[in-house]
């Protein structure tokens, strides 16, 4: 349990009998303002404001979504590809168009891809930082499968990215299920929030329902639209992921995913 969790739990029951005492005493009507009180620490800001509560992802390939109504869902668009091989690094920017209407929430996503010994932090934070300079662009999201041995190179990859970023800019990353769940090794991260990838699960992950431990993860859950688990936590914002180009019918199943 969380520190914060723990602070909240024991608020609450000092709130309780707060309120049982007042009760007891005839003020009753504290008990909405005593009660608010607590529920208000436990309340967790939006590490993206401003931002639909739905986000298409919209991967190398061309993407038509002029038809997304703006005030219904951003898009969170592949915008570069930083690999290596050996310590050698290569970064390729997006190729495919991609068309969406002019006011439309936009969020860069850098794909990290693992060839061996990762490359110098400092050469490939400054790629992954460029996309964020893309006109129209909001936030920036990593997208990187970490390894175990590669997640120091990684916490220091983030650390430098977030110092290229405006200090306004949201950064966030993407994780593995179990990186929500088991060791918390993300904790401390200097980035808005973590995704949760409900889908394309390798070995170990398998999400059996149920909310996330760390709480970096509560904020917005990964879905794919030919993949998806039965159940999810409720009131977070949603990534969905589209295996194909996206159309207005698979757009408005996406929007539908919201109620579930």
């Amino acid at each position: 349990m969380l520190a914060g969790e723990r602070r909240c739990i024991i608020e609450t029951t000092v709130c309780f009998m707060r309120i049982q005492w007042r009760l007891a005493a005839g003020q009753a009507a504290v008990l909405v303002v005593v009660t608010a009180g607590c529920q208000r620490r436990q309340a967790q800001p939006d590490p993206l404001p401003g931002f639909p509560r739905i986000m298409l992802w919209a991967w190398e390939r061309p993407e038509d979504l002029q038809f997304l109504d703006p005030h219904a869902a951003g898009v969170a668009f592949l915008a570069r590809t930083v690999s290596w091989r050996g310590a050698e690094l290569h970064s390729r920017p997006r190729f495919q168009p991609l068309r969406v209407p002019p006011i439309a929430a936009l969020m860069a996503v850098v794909r990290l891809e693992s060839g061996g010994t990762p490359p110098d932090v400092a050469g490939a934070a400054a790629e992954a930082a460029s996309a964020a300079g893309l006109p129209g662009v909001r936030a920036l999201q990593i997208d990187f499968d970490a390894k175990e041995s590669e997640r120091r190179w990684y916490i220091a990859l983030i650390a430098r990215v977030r110092a290229l970023l405006p200090p306004s800019m949201p950064l966030e990353i993407t994780a593995l299920e179990s990186w929500c769940m088991g060791d918390g090794w993300i904790r401390g991260l200097p980035v808005s929030d973590a995704v949760p990838m409900l889908f394309r699960m390798g070995s170990g992950e398998a999400y059996g329902g149920g909310d996330f431990r760390i709480g970096l993860c509560r904020s917005a859950v990964g879905v794919s639209t030919d993949e998806l688990p039965e159940s999810w936590p409720r009131g977070r914002r949603l990534f969905v992921f589209n295996p194909h180009p996206w159309t207005e019918e698979t757009y408005r199943g996406a929007l539908r995913l919201q109620g579930r």
